[in-house]
């Protein structure tokens, strides 16, 4: 009797071991990253900014901040993906990332539901964060939020694509909480660079007239 049943047998327990081992859970399974930018002074007016002291205590003057850099879809979005990173973020490792996200509580749970589904370790999760976030700029106008202003949402995206070559509409959208401006979504591609979206910018509000809240 030959050993060749007994190869298959092995060959085929060997291939379901790596179907289903940890590594293969953490293979990235998206089509692209959506950058999500928060008005900080949006955020910090709500019930859930005032417990936030790290983000809007005291002495802080954020403006844009990161959301979180998500991995979607071209419809619909992973998220609590199956991973070998630990659950929680080191505070030294989080605190590299606290001139963009200024909160343990966000790097934490952003990690959690939409890092773990990106395939990266923690530390190459946040870099490629930062990475995104410098491929964006700020319109001047937008930067400092000195002073409270009231724009449409349509204003607002074209301001981005105005300041960011290569950014198109289709590939922008402003959310709004109530009558303000919560949030800046931004499409890029794998390695970064801009792209469309239709399902995120079809989730925009499209608000006449939405209020950025000054910095403090």
């Amino acid at each position: 009797m030959t050993d060749q049943p007994f190869r298959a047998v092995f060959a085929a327990l060997l291939l379901a071991a790596v179907m289903f081992s940890p590594a293969a859970a953490q293979a990235p399974d998206f089509d692209f990253y959506v950058l999500s930018l928060s008005w900080s002074p949006t955020y910090c007016a709500s019930e859930e900014g005032r417990r936030s002291r790290q983000q809007c205590g005291g002495g802080a003057d954020h403006s844009f901040v990161v959301h979180g850099l998500w991995p979607q879809h071209e419809r619909g979005y992973p998220q609590f993906c199956p991973s070998r990173e630990p659950q929680r973020v080191p505070q030294a490792l989080g605190e590299t990332m606290f001139d963009i996200m200024p909160s343990m509580g966000l790097i934490g749970h952003e990690w959690r539901k939409h890092g773990s589904c990106s395939g990266l370790s923690q530390r190459d999760y946040l870099a490629k964060t930062r990475e995104a976030f410098e491929q964006v700029r700020i319109p001047r106008a937008l930067a400092n939020g000195e002073r409270s202003l009231s724009l449409s949402t349509d204003k607002i995206e074209e301001m981005f694509v105005s300041a960011n070559p290569g950014m198109t509409r289709q590939g922008i959208a402003a959310s709004c909480d109530g009558r303000r401006l919560e949030e800046v979504r931004i499409c890029l591609t794998r390695d970064l660079q801009f792209r469309d979206c239709a399902e995120v910018d079809r989730g925009g509000c499209r608000l006449e007239r939405v209020e950025l809240p000054p910095v403090n």
